[in-house]
């Protein structure tokens, strides 16, 4: 059987939030037991081949002004209409940094992934408000659910 691939596209514009991006990818790297294989892209690198070729995704994105990073957004616009029919169905997990609340955030994303007709595998992990530690075993948890999953075929 080919190993799955997990496909992590984070926005990390700060020394906290490549800590998060990082905790997901050893949490994935631990999770998926080397059975997964795991690639990271920052979202103006990512495109649409990279969300064709991958069997389960990660977003990761700061709160900016209520609403998900310019970078992921983007990402977005130019994947969109060329992963729509053939990625229906892919699972995806979430994490935002938020400095508020990360409601808009959430809401942005979680709108064009029904649009996408992807399939969310847990509620998002939000990071709010000040800095806490906890947030990076949160994200690492995150990452290690995923790939753990993944690498087990329950999505």
């Amino acid at each position: 059987m080919a190993a799955k691939t997990l496909l992590i596209v984070a926005h990390a514009p700060s020394p906290n939030t490549v800590r998060l991006r990082d905790a997901v990818l050893a949490g994935a790297e631990e999770g998926g037991d080397g059975d997964i294989d795991i690639v990271m892209r920052p979202p103006l690198e990512a495109g649409p081949d990279d969300v064709l070729a991958c069997d389960g995704i990660i977003l990761g994105t700061t709160e900016n002004l209520g609403y998900m990073s310019g970078a992921l957004k983007d990402f977005f616009d130019r994947t969109y209409y060329g992963v729509l029919e053939e990625k229906q169905g892919l699972p995806y997990a979430l994490y935002i940094r938020a400095g508020m609340d990360g409601t808009g955030t959430r809401r942005a994303v979680e709108s064009i992934a029904t649009g996408l007709r992807w399939t969310a595998i847990q509620d998002p992990v939000l990071c709010r408000g000040e800095w806490d530690d906890d947030f990076i075993a949160r994200c690492r948890e995150l990452g290690m659910l995923v790939a753990a999953g993944l690498g087990a075929g329950v999505f």
